[in-house]
């Protein structure tokens, strides 16, 4: 995750910085990863060796970077960006933006489109062609604000889970 700048533009709410995630965060995060319906079915708080294991993975690839975004000392915010190389749209780098979540008392503060913001331009300052994401289908207010961010509900996603 080398090259992600330390603090978010300054569009950004007071008192906020946007830094790499830290082994130190992994409780944060994990906490806001199952703040929701969906998530609180899948994550599992009292048990983060599997999420620790896969923070090594995220960290050691130069095409993941992990972020929160601090204020005050607290993690209030998160979002992975992958860095995808390609050959379609002649050999395009794409931006994959996951796991955006936001600390519920700080949703409609302004957080969710910094953090997003911060992700479209660290894509296009890596090179990448254009930014992606997906968004659960249940998720319709997370549609609304994706779309008033310029994104385009452009294609279904699938998924199928490997592990049953």
């Amino acid at each position: 995750m080398s090259d992600t700048p330390g603090a978010a533009g300054p569009a950004g709410p007071p008192g906020l910085a946007i830094r790499p995630a830290t082994l130190d965060d992994l409780s944060a995060i994990v906490g806001l990863l199952m703040d929701d319906p969906l998530g609180a079915g899948r994550e599992n708080p009292d048990d983060l060796a599997p999420y620790a294991k896969a923070f090594v993975a995220v960290s050691r690839d130069p095409g993941q970077v992990l972020v929160v975004a601090e204020r005050g000392g607290e993690v209030v915010g998160t979002l992975q960006l992958s860095l995808i190389p390609g050959l379609s749209h002649q050999g395009a780098l794409r931006g994959q933006i996951e796991a955006v979540r936001v600390r519920v008392d700080e949703r409609r503060s302004g957080l969710g489109t910094v953090l997003i913001e911060w992700a479209v331009e660290e894509a296009r300052r890596r090179g990448a062609a254009m930014v992606q994401l997906t968004s659960s289908a249940s998720r319709k207010g997370a549609h609304a604000f994706y779309d008033a961010l310029g994104f385009e509900a452009s294609h279904i996603g699938f998924k199928r889970d490997l592990r049953g």
